[in-house]
């Protein structure tokens, strides 16, 4: 009898390879050669969490009863803390027992969302440009991507007239993402409180994922401080960004009860919890102070961002003065047919690896965008090194 082939899961041809872990294979083999690329090109802070942090992490960590399984629903400490840090600086009133949900970051929160709201064939409303995971995922489960526009001249906020165009009969998910990435678009309450409206009139849940409000902006919002948000919107936050914890995968939901209930029935399937001393840890990060947060997401990445916007005025780029976040989001000039022509050479002639906009959607080819998680002589150096090059 002839052996019967083995193949992948139909669904592995609706995605390809992550863009950064298969350009990142392409970064290492350059190093590898000698050629001391500097990446520009991660969303990954390159400091510290406060040090009572990593005082408690280690703490909990030599308690002998700490290791056992933890609830998937997070320690009680942790989503007290998480309640007590949306009241502190959004003024949102979260009961911490049945309206909060920790997860490990905002990738697992996508799909668990996903999960406990869309059903295979149902449509979901992407921003393009936008987070790629949210089409990937997506079309893993089986939800049909429709997109919805950004666009430079409205601030990179929603063009409602042209959602309210749509037919939106089949959409259950709306997903949004302000503070945006990858354009730095701020918040805006207007948009907020449309938003609540939108998806109030069209019975849609609209997710908006929030992990940047706090860097390079001196006024943190939340979809949530929009009365009635809760009764139709889900909001994520993340450690990672705001807190220095990208590797700790730390995040949570926010939402009405009813809500957190379907999606921790997805999640109690799926995992078991975090370590507790990264969830009591956590918790006393979310106490950190005005002035920690200052020093860090606002004087450490506005030094940094001076050099990144001298890179964009080496490379011809324009840009938005007043957007915010941990990237520089810039338009290339005319001369170049397609981003790559500009971010390859800076990458193989200067030796600095920059993110191209497409990898967003079609509304950023033109696009490009600067990591400022690196330290201030690195992005120092890659603009002498552009200068020089390019």
């Amino acid at each position: 009898m002839a052996n019967r082939p083995i193949k992948p899961a139909d669904r592995l041809s609706l995605v390809s390879e992550y863009y950064f872990s298969r350009k990142l294979k392409e970064v290492a083999q350059l190093n590898a050669e000698g050629k001391d690329i500097i990446s520009l090109a991660i969303g990954s802070p390159d400091m510290p969490p406060s040090e009572q942090t990593i005082e408690k992490l280690c703490e909990v960590a030599k308690q002998p009863n700490a290791h056992g399984y933890q609830p998937t629903q997070g320690t009680p400490e942790l989503r007290e803390a998480m309640a007590g840090f949306y009241k502190r600086w959004y003024n949102v009133d979260l009961d911490p027992k049945t309206e909060i949900l920790p997860l490990i970051g905002s990738k697992e929160g996508i799909l668990h969302v996903t999960l406990a709201f869309v059903n295979p064939g149902d449509e979901v409303l992407v921003p393009n440009p936008g987070y790629p995971t949210y089409t990937s995922l997506s079309k893993i489960l089986g939800a049909k991507i429709v997109n919805y526009n950004l666009r430079e001249d409205n601030g990179w906020q929603p063009d409602f007239e042209e959602l309210e165009r749509m037919d939106l009969s089949k959409v259950k998910l709306m997903w949004t993402n302000y503070p945006n990435m990858p354009t730095g678009g701020n918040a805006r309450m207007e948009t907020y409180e449309r938003l609540v409206q939108f998806a109030k009139d069209h019975g849609i849940v609209v997710v908006n994922d929030n992990p940047y409000s706090f860097i390079l902006n001196e006024h943190p919002m939340s979809l949530l401080q929009v009365p009635g948000a809760k009764e139709c919107c889900i909001e994520f936050n993340s450690m990672s960004k705001s807190h220095n914890m990208p590797g700790w995968r730390v995040g949570l939901c926010a939402t009405n009860a009813e809500f957190i209930s379907w999606i921790l029935k997805v999640q109690s399937n799926i995992e078991s919890g975090t370590f507790r001393g990264i969830q009591l840890a956590a918790a006393e990060a979310y106490k950190n102070d005005e002035a920690w947060h200052r020093e860090y997401n606002i004087e450490t990445y506005g030094r940094r961002r001076k050099y990144a916007e001298e890179i964009m005025k080496v490379l011809g780029c324009t840009y938005d003065l007043n957007q915010v976040g941990m990237f520089l989001w810039g338009k290339i000039p005319e001369k170049y047919a397609d981003v790559e022509d500009l971010t390859e050479r800076v990458l193989h002639e200067a030796r600095v690896f920059i993110t191209p906009g497409f990898i967003f959607g079609s509304n950023g080819q033109r696009y490009i965008r600067i990591s400022l998680c690196a330290k201030e002589d690195k992005i120092k150096e890659a603009l002498e090194r552009i200068k020089k090059t390019i």
